[in-house]
């Protein structure tokens, strides 16, 4: 056979297979069967097919078409849609696909880290499974709550697709679905009574800048540093072939090991350490470009948030890089100020301290979630008093069912605008008053109440700025704190340390957000 010949054929044969590439249409990521579509605004439909298409979306009496650009993209827009469902949506190029049991209602994105990727069975996670879970499991008949969760898939660049169905909640799929968001959207539903879909994108140990675009932490001078340290760490793995040979002979071994522990029944056997820093969950951008990006931009009502363990390194700038993040997002998917709703660090530590005003970076972290309320369109859930009661240690705590009902409320109050307690007791301002100093405080629905019968975890500092325990009372919607040996006060603390003690609720059985009335 000719070269000539041979060419012909390979010509051929590559024109195949870039027409089977693109001649078949396909929707993009989060378009299933069982998909919850965002109701009462204008919704995106997107995929690709052959560059020039006609593509034809039917939806309902709605007939939408579009023609495919030269890079194979398509895209239509559904006109506002009311809640209800099953619907089937069709979509004609070359080819038809026909998704089914799709319903119309409020979609909300869950992400994070391990505290929103946490199921509510342990399954195969050891540390996964929350309070009560057969309990949550068995009556888990929620057949109007659709989830649909990301696999993790960093990536150094902005992808287009990542795996992921929707599912039907229910006995038999909640074990393996993020118990925060399912709690949430469970008692949210209960009040809104519409079909709510859930788009879980999370991973455990994952900082905020993972999840941030790369474009956006290099506009900010104050985190553009995380950027160059993850591009100088990908130069040096990347010249390592020494390092990369190594990790594939371990991985080998794992995969075997791993295999073998899951036909006995065993938990998964942690892998061996991937030196890939676009692996590393801890990098700039790498958790936004496979995890985030893909998802763009699929209607959705708001977002729900639970992360920040992972940012002590960082702590001093943790709130420029919430910051950063959000404002981008909301940039990204052009909704304007969308809800987002954000869980405040948790009490940890193996006992309750018992040092005044400890602090620690748990408690500079929280200070920054607090002041990161001044996002528009923004709220916090505190979680001071959520620490596991068994085991103080446990970053994951288990009672994800009063983070649920908290963010439930939150979402109420600023997506929804129901007049409903949604924040506990949260500083205002302090007035002086001889040696003592009262407390003004927002959010006291019900009144300002302690459940241990003192009122416990207040300091209180003189002008040397050395804080000593203080002697707290309620009087109306005030406190008032002293201290015996303090003749002049300055400040006060109240929960300022990792696990600090607590005591301040309001009347809706809120905590008290952790705060301090000096900038020191």
């Amino acid at each position: 056979m000719s070269k000539l010949i041979q060419r012909g054929i390979c010509t051929l044969m590559l024109s195949a297979i870039v027409s089977s590439v693109f001649a078949d249409v396909k929707l993009a990521s989060p378009f299933t069967n069982h998909m919850v579509l965002q109701y009462n605004m204008p919704v995106p439909v997107w995929g690709i097919a052959t560059p020039g298409e006609k593509v034809t979306v039917k939806f309902g009496k709605q007939i939408k078409t579009a023609i495919t650009g030269a890079d194979g993209k398509w895209m239509i827009k559904l006109d506002k849609l009311k809640p209800g469902g099953p619907f089937s949506l069709s979509v004609i190029g070359n080819n038809k696909i026909v998704l089914t049991d799709v319903y119309a209602g409020d979609v909300w994105l869950c992400s994070g880290q391990s505290n929103m990727d946490m199921t509510v069975a342990r399954e195969d996670r050891y540390w996964c499974g929350v309070f009560d879970e057969k309990f949550e499991v068995d009556n888990a008949n929620y057949p109007l709550i659709r989830v649909f969760d990301t696999d993790f898939a960093p990536s150094a660049e902005p992808k287009t697709e990542v795996a992921g169905k929707w599912e039907v909640v229910s006995p038999k799929t909640v074990g393996h679905i993020s118990a925060a968001a399912y709690f949430f959207a469970r008692d949210l539903q209960k009040k809104i009574k519409i079909p709510i879909g859930l788009i879980t994108t999370s991973f455990g140990a994952s900082t905020a800048e993972a999840w941030t675009r790369k474009e956006a932490l290099q506009a900010n001078p104050k985190t553009k540093y995380l950027v160059d340290n993850f591009e100088a760490k990908l130069a040096k793995y990347q010249a390592d072939t020494v390092g990369k040979a190594a990790y594939q002979v371990a991985y080998a071994k794992w995969k075997i090991e791993s295999a073998k522990a899951k036909a006995e029944g065993k938990d998964e056997v942690r892998g061996p350490k991937n030196n890939d820093p676009v692996r590393d969950q801890h990098n700039a951008s790498v958790l936004w470009n496979g995890m985030v990006a893909p998802l763009i931009p699929y209607a959705i009502k708001g977002e729900i948030w639970y992360q920040g363990e992972s940012n002590s390194p960082t702590a001093s700038i943790f709130g420029d890089i919430n910051e950063t993040m959000i404002t981008d997002w909301r940039k990204q998917w052009a909704q304007g100020d969308f809800p987002f709703i954000y869980v405040q660090l948790a009490n940890i530590g193996k006992s309750v301290e018992d040092v005044p005003a400890k602090g620690g970076q748990e408690a500079v972290k929280r200070e920054a979630q607090l002041q990161n309320l001044s996002i528009p369109n923004s709220a916090m859930v505190c979680a001071i008093d959520n620490a596991d009661p068994l085991n103080m240690n446990n970053v994951h705590c288990k009672n994800k069912q009063a983070i649920g009902y908290r963010l439930a409320l939150a979402a109420q109050a600023i997506a929804y605008h129901i007049n409903t307690p949604y924040s506990g007791p949260q500083y205002d301002k302090m007035e002086v008053k001889g040696n003592t100093i009262r407390l003004y405080f927002k959010h006291t629905n019900g009144g300002l109440i302690t459940r241990n019968g003192s009122l416990d975890g207040f300091a209180i500092a003189g002008q040397d700025k050395k804080f000593v325990w203080g002697t707290a009372k309620i009087e109306g919607n005030t406190i008032v704190v002293s201290n015996t040996g303090i003749e002049k006060p300055v400040a006060v603390r109240y929960a300022w340390g990792n696990n600090p003690p607590t005591s301040l609720y309001n009347g809706a059985n809120l905590p008290a957000i952790p705060f301090r009335t000096d900038n020191d």
